[in-house]
């Protein structure tokens, strides 16, 4: 448990980083467990990420998240990347240790898994072919969650085949790189289609895709959450397809955050939920 005669320090890195409701939840945190810190988003340049993940340690900081454009350019200013964040070549979540060595983590993967299971129950990662459009941070840290729960076939979709190649070369398993002009087709058979992509997010063009091939069984997913529903997801939620966005992912992925940071379980629960939703 942390203690109590520290003021409590975390953050959110991104550029751009005011839309993030991060600190909405880990401040919510800090008032439901009684502890006394606050949680800042602060706006970092790509080019000044190695000397804000550098300042952490002196200003006070516990660790941070790590948000777009800055999951995987962080990486060689680390000393030390989770064998897990090591695989999927992202970081979401830094540790400040005492030391003030710095700890890169990924926990996206274990949020986008969460939300899913949080809102589909009997859910089950095998039970038929997956597409996932993107290749970027994001996408890495989805496609590793979905092999870990036991995905039989991923087809992963991107604009550059190449990037969705690498990704399919350095994870191994049931991926199968496809090319952006035949992402409608991949869609045929699926037992679920994830937008792992940033299209759709708010200010962002939505994303260019026909759903027609998509089975109306299938579950829709995206790992955005500013818009509440993306374009993607009203279109698969008007042809009858069972969606969930993003918002449970960015909720999940905060519990290991908070026991790597302070030592402390957090919860997830239905005024958090309705707290942030009530934001967005």
């Amino acid at each position: 448990m942390a203690k109590a005669e520290k003021y409590l320090m975390a953050a959110v890195l991104g550029w751009p980083v005011m839309h993030s409701r991060s600190p909405l939840l880990h401040n919510y945190w800090m008032e439901k467990y009684g502890l006394t810190g606050i949680y800042v988003p602060i706006a970092v340049k790509p080019e000044g990420i190695g000397p804000a993940l550098k300042a952490l340690h002196p200003l006070g900081f516990s660790g941070c998240n790590l948000t777009i454009p800055h999951k995987q350019n962080a990486l060689p200013f680390l000393d030390e990347i989770d064998p897990v964040a090591k695989k999927i070549g992202a970081v979401s979540c830094v540790a400040v240790r005492e030391d003030g060595s710095l700890l890169g983590i990924n926990n996206d993967w274990y949020g986008f898994i969460e939300n899913i299971v949080e809102a589909f129950p009997d859910w089950r990662a095998d039970a038929g072919p997956i597409a996932v459009l993107g290749a970027g941070g994001g996408a890495r840290a989805v496609v590793h969650g979905l092999a870990e729960r036991g995905a039989k076939e991923i087809r992963l979709v991107n604009r550059s085949f190449e990037r969705a190649q690498t990704i399919a070369d350095e994870f191994g398993g049931p991926i199968t790189p496809v090319r952006w002009e035949e992402r409608a087709n991949a869609l045929a058979g699926c037992a679920m289609a994830v937008n792992a992509t940033s299209q759709g997010m708010q200010g962002m063009d939505a994303l260019d895709i026909d759903l027609g091939e998509l089975p109306i069984e299938a579950l829709a997913a995206d790992i955005i959450y500013i818009p509440k529903e993306t374009p993607f997801l009203a279109a698969a939620r008007q042809r009858g397809n069972r969606t969930v966005n993003g918002l449970g992912m960015l909720l999940h992925q905060g519990r290991p955050a908070w026991k790597v940071w302070f030592g402390v379980d957090v919860e997830v629960t239905k005024e958090l939920r309705e707290k942030i939703e009530a934001t967005l």
